[in-house]
């Protein structure tokens, strides 16, 4: 019997980098549902500037938005050092792209390094060259790996654990990054993915892709088939940015809040493909790509639904459950298999 509350994972995540790196800029887009139109009216970071970000129900992130200014990261590496530095899951830092100083701004971030491998020497580093837009196309990718080489080689501990992204708020390269890093810090990614892939094959799926509902970001997909070879690698990033923008035109129209603002189902139906968005638990939203076939597609749909209880289990907000409401999940789960053979029977 269950009759106790899972235990919540916190996660400490820094985001540094050089004063007007945009760092306050990417985090408002992504967990506040800013525009990027709209970030520049944000002022510049004093001090650490705390959230608690609740994400994907278990996961808490404890995300401290650093101040670049010289006088605050004096501070982080000596009054505030194990203060800032100790107990740390991911350091996100922020390069500046078209920075006059880059040297300096590698310095800075070799201290830094130096302060995490002191303090909390198993976190992951993840750098972000940002505001790559500002650099003409054809220069990026080699401006890219130049930068990024100098950076690792002053990564000390991290050197080969370090990763990098190039950057814009302009471009869905900012949803690619972040996803990643949400998926570095969700605890149970794989206990998800491997739901997911029993679901792809119940349901037939060519593509599964989970999305956390407030921010739009990529959790994790499933690719099965045919569908490995798709050429468009960006989907998954352009998809968080349609959802993104959908959740601001809804906004706009009914007067909710970006944040609270979502649908219920999304379908696109062609010749070649069936494409729908569904919420799966409370805190996300499925997509699903399937053969065009309206037997597969109502299958699939019957199928999410009864599959929700398994995904809301891994899912801390999630009211625990007594013996008859397990008994009556375990019921519907096998109801669940038996709805599916009949669908897929005819």
């Amino acid at each position: 019997m269950n009759t106790g509350k899972r235990q919540q994972k916190q996660r400490k995540v820094l985001l540094m980098g050089k004063s007007g790196a945009g760092k306050s800029s990417m985090r408002s887009i992504v967990f506040s549902n800013y525009v990027a139109k709209d970030v520049r009216r944000l002022g510049a970071t004093i001090d650490v500037e705390h959230s608690n970000i609740k994400f994907m129900g278990n996961l808490m992130l404890n995300l401290w938005d650093c101040g670049g200014q010289d006088g605050f990261v004096e501070n982080y590496l000596t009054h505030q050092r194990e203060h800032v530095f100790s107990n740390v899951a991911v350091l996100i830092f922020v390069f500046d792209i078209e920075s006059r100083e880059f040297g300096m701004d590698v310095v800075s971030y070799e201290t830094i390094i130096a302060a995490l491998e002191e303090c909390s020497p198993n976190a992951k580093v993840f750098c972000l060259i940002h505001k790559m837009d500002l650099v003409q196309a054809r220069l990026r990718l080699q401006l890219f790996e130049e930068r990024a080489e100098h950076i690792r080689a002053a990564s000390g501990h991290f050197q080969t654990k370090v990763d990098f992204f190039a950057t814009s708020i302009w471009d869905q390269s900012l949803y690619k990054a972040w996803t990643q890093i949400i998926y570095f810090l969700i605890p149970n990614a794989s206990t998800i993915e491997a739901l997911l892939q029993e679901l792809a094959e119940v349901i037939d799926a060519r593509e599964l892709i989970l999305y956390e509902r407030t921010t739009c970001l990529m959790v994790t997909h499933v690719t099965r088939g045919w569908e490995m070879e798709n050429p468009f690698t960006d989907r998954f990033e352009r998809i968080s940015s349609i959802l993104k923008t959908h959740k601001h035109s809804m906004a706009k129209h009914t007067g909710v809040p970006a944040g609270s603002a979502n649908f219920a189902e999304m379908q696109i139906k062609t010749s070649q493909f069936m494409f729908f968005i569904t919420r799966l638990t409370e805190n996300t939203n499925l997509a699903a790509s399937i053969p065009p076939s309206e037997q597969i597609f109502n299958a699939a749909r019957v199928n999410i639904l009864l599959a929700r209880p398994r995904f809301a289990e891994l899912d801390i907000s999630a009211k625990p459950k007594t013996d008859t409401q397990q008994q009556e999940q375990m019921r519907r789960t096998a109801s669940g298999t038996q709805v599916q053979g009949i669908e897929s029977s005819g």
